[in-house]
């Protein structure tokens, strides 16, 4: 799986020189699936050079343009290990794939000057984000996850284990424990052994070194505002939580020894526990929402939202999935025109205000079309 950073979406989000296509397919993860795959991935290519015939680039100016993706389409260790969903960008100065947890519907959108990204909405925004602070006596590890993927960060200010931090070199040798996945069978969640495990010496050597890992995890984490979620044994969640300088630690953590977890398996834990924060989110949303229809502060007209998400006026933005609507914005005149299809230089209307929203530091929930707060492909609130 490639993981879809902050910095890859901000260039996806950004203007382009000549065509940019965006293809989106649903994938396999093994087996004689996958060369359904490939041919579903070469008709697509075929597409998209018709698609750039009809903007008037040359034949083979559109072929020298999807070479990358037809080098692609031949190589067979890479259909081999999908995720769910695969998305491919490709433009003169740009080519990049992702293979993600996401069941994509098909669609390919060839445009001018921007790619499409409505179909990455559900993996960056709405489900939110939120980190993981595995916590063990062999290492510490941190994890930025969203509902759909999970990465790992390193803290390098922090010691690689308890034994290698400062005044603890001893500690290790005290502090010895094992931990089943809860509810094992023959196994407490938690078993200590050692001496002195409880006294007040060890307890502050132990809480020196988190304090040393809450400084590095601080820096990381510093300005942001997401949920903060603690795996290990559970006897070190109040000591790590009572030296935690960060104001989103989640209560609930992971309890176990994070070191039998894979990355996947501990986001899928934490996933449990976040969930219900970011459900909470959107439904607070669509509250506020609710309370400001009828005045200026909302709308559900495309001719006045996208307007508004391209000058930073937008606070919150529900925005139709798996649906297009095609039109041109002309940021001199505030005009918006609206086409039943697609003509040579639309682009979809829905992806453009979601990508300016986000841009000004909106935020976007990308919602099936019979959950939208009205029967409109968009929804807004307004800043001001």
């Amino acid at each position: 799986m490639n993981v879809l950073n902050k910095g890859d979406l901000k260039k996806l989000m950004g203007e382009h020189k000549g065509p940019c296509i965006s293809i989106f397919m649903p994938t396999h993860r093994g087996g004689a699936e996958t060369q359904q795959d490939q041919t579903r991935f070469k008709n697509l290519l075929r597409d998209a050079e018709k698609g750039l015939l009809k903007i008037d680039l040359g034949l083979p100016e559109a072929k020298e343009l999807l070479e990358p993706a037809q080098t692609l389409l031949q190589n067979s260790l890479f259909w081999g290990h999908q995720s769910d969903g695969l998305a491919i960008f490709v433009s003169p100065q740009t080519f990049g794939y992702y293979r993600l947890p996401v069941d994509f519907k098909e669609l390919l959108v060839v445009a001018a000057g921007r790619f499409h990204i409505k179909p990455l909405l559900p993996l960056i925004s709405g489900d939110g984000r939120f980190y993981v602070l595995a916590l063990s006596q062999n290492e510490v590890r941190l994890f930025h996850g969203s509902r759909y993927s999970v990465v790992e960060i390193d803290l390098k200010g922090v010691p690689g284990s308890l034994a290698d931090a400062p005044t603890g070199k001893d500690l290790q040798k005290q502090f010895h424990f094992h931990a089943g996945t809860p509810g094992t069978k023959g196994e407490r969640a938690a078993i200590f052994h050692g001496h002195g495990i409880g006294s007040n010496d060890n307890k502050e050597r132990i809480m020196r070194y988190f304090r040393e890992v809450d400084r590095e995890v601080h820096n990381v984490l510093k300005n942001k505002r997401v949920p903060l979620v603690l795996a290990g044994v559970e006897y070190l969640f109040p000591l790590y939580k009572h030296v935690s300088t960060y104001s989103y630690l989640v209560n609930e953590g992971v309890a176990g020894n994070p070191e039998r977890l894979s990355p996947e398996k501990l986001h899928g834990q934490a996933w449990k526990i976040v969930r219900p924060y970011f459900e909470k989110e959107q439904r607070d949303a669509v509250a506020q929402y609710r309370q400001t229809a009828g005045t200026d502060r909302a709308s559900c007209d495309v001719k006045a939202i996208v307007p508004a998400a391209y000058y930073g006026k937008v606070e919150l933005l529900f925005v139709a999935v798996g649906l297009q609507l095609w039109g041109t914005f002309e940021a001199d005149t505030n005009l918006v025109q609206l086409h039943d299809e697609a003509k040579s230089g639309d682009e979809d209307l829905l992806s453009f205000a979601a990508i300016h929203a986000l841009l000004n530091g909106g935020s976007v929930y990308g919602v099936e079309p019979d959950r939208l707060p009205d029967d409109a492909p968009l929804a807004a609130v307004f800043r001001y």
